[in-house]
């Protein structure tokens, strides 16, 4: 399958080239060229499949012409050797608990997937090194690195905000050496994914080194998060019969949601999509007046969220052909402040014992605000609650059991390069690498 930019100007690229380069010349992300459906059977027969059964149907889908069947297989089920249930919270309010993974965050398949496939196109292409850079805002940092750490031929660098992610999250990121660089970078998530988006651009970088990306800018970190939804949808119609859930995606870079409306386009049957924000609530304020008007993020408590211009907007534009009607026609949206998603989580554990973190908490409270008479809706828990530990016993006032995982994680020492957010100081850095 060929891949072109958003920005029209690059077109015709291979998915090997898609998946090392990242980012298209032209500064537009990639997308496929034709989306595929998926057989009536296959939806028929979704219920009685396992994960790696869905995820490797759907995989195929998307890589199956690029990659042998043989290998294609074994990159699923290498990234899925965790499970994702989906637990009722009330009569209509299912949760699809997405951190069960090696970091206990939703990111774990996209980056463990995006690691194997790449680690694949390196071997077969005999390269001597790729150099990732991701920029995170919380769970892309912790995700990517454990997905690639010790990934022959290739070097991550982790670019995050300074004091603006969790500790614990920090401590998956900082602490693992080997291939992983944390850099500490004075200003938030977007400029952290502006330096890596202008590395991309800068010509003298890209003759010096290999760069590729491994936030949900890269089609083989994106596109595999698709998998969650088939597997949601299975789960839903095994428990409880229904087959057109309502789904809404707590949204920062709008990798997730965007993945979720691939599905839809391969006939998977979501009735329609919510996008809960926090109060960096750009995507709300389009679907409101069709204008899309970026600006800088702000810090909240859902801090994997706080992110002022989504970079995968793009891919949701170019999705719809740039028709506000249409994307408002399969997704509406709600944002929330610090207050009330505090509110929401302490309202849940109370009432429904179901503990939710700060991500969950808006995807769940823009369910309960969006469902319709009829409905049944999943909203996905992105990240376990432990992860931002202070922040959640502030709230319910209580201690929370922190997992094996995370406690392993806490014990390391943290290694990171300070960095102020300047390109040039970047870019001299890189080079001297």
């Amino acid at each position: 399958m060929l891949y072109y930019s958003t920005n029209k100007q690059v077109s015709g690229v291979s998915l090997q080239e898609a998946v090392v380069k990242g980012l298209a010349d032209d500064r537009g992300l990639f997308m496929p060229d034709r989306i595929k459906q998926l057989p009536a059977d296959f939806y028929a027969n979704m219920d009685k499949m396992s994960f790696q059964e869905i995820a490797c149907a759907v995989a195929d889908a998307f890589f199956g012409e690029d990659v042998e069947a043989g290998a294609l297989k074994n990159i699923v089920c290498d990234a899925l050797d965790f499970d994702t249930p989906l637990v009722q919270v009330t009569d209509r309010i299912y949760s699809l608990e997405l951190y069960h993974g090696p970091t206990l965050a939703f990111k774990d398949v996209g980056a463990r997937f995006m690691s194997r496939l790449l680690g694949y196109f390196i071997r077969k292409q005999g390269q001597h090194r790729v150099n990732v850079l991701v920029a995170t805002s919380g769970d892309t940092g912790s995700a990517v690195a454990n997905g690639f750490l010790g990934v022959e031929g290739i070097h991550v660098y982790v670019l995050y905000p300074k004091g603006k992610v969790s500790p614990i999250q920090e401590c998956q990121f900082t602490t693992l050496g080997q291939n992983i660089t944390a850099v500490e970078i004075d200003g938030v998530f977007d400029d952290c994914q502006r330096l890596v988006k202008t590395a991309f651009m800068d010509a003298e970088l890209n003759s010096h080194m290999q760069l590729t990306s491994a936030n949900s800018i890269n089609v083989a970190r994106f596109l595999p998060q698709a998998f969650y939804y088939f597997y949601a949808c299975a789960q839903l119609k095994r428990m409880a019969g229904i087959t057109d859930p309502v789904i809404c995606v707590p949204s920062g870079n709008f990798g997730n949601i965007t993945a979720g409306l691939f599905g839809k386009r391969m006939g998977l049957p979501v009735k329609r999509f919510i996008a809960a924000n926090n109060r960096n609530d750009i995507f709300l304020q389009y679907l409101n007046t069709g204008i899309y008007t970026p600006r800088p993020s702000v810090a909240t408590i859902a801090n994997a969220m706080d992110v002022g211009d989504p970079s995968n907007f793009a891919r949701i534009l170019d999705l719809y052909g740039n028709s506000h009607q249409a994307i408002c026609a399969d997704i509406s949206g709600f944002a929330y402040t610090d207050g009330q998603i505090a509110d929401t989580l302490r309202s849940c554990y109370r009432e429904n014992h179901y503990l939710l973190d700060p991500h969950g908490a808006c995807g769940y409270q823009a369910l309960k605000d969006g469902l319709r008479d009829g409905e049944t809706g999943i909203f996905l828990e992105t990240a376990h609650p432990a992860k931002f530990l202070d922040t959640v016993e502030g709230i319910i006032g209580e201690k929370v059991q922190i997992p094996a995982k995370l406690q392993a994680f806490m014990q390391g020492t943290k290694q990171s390069v300070p960095m102020p957010n300047d390109f040039g100081t970047f870019k001299q850095f890189l080079l001297n690498q």
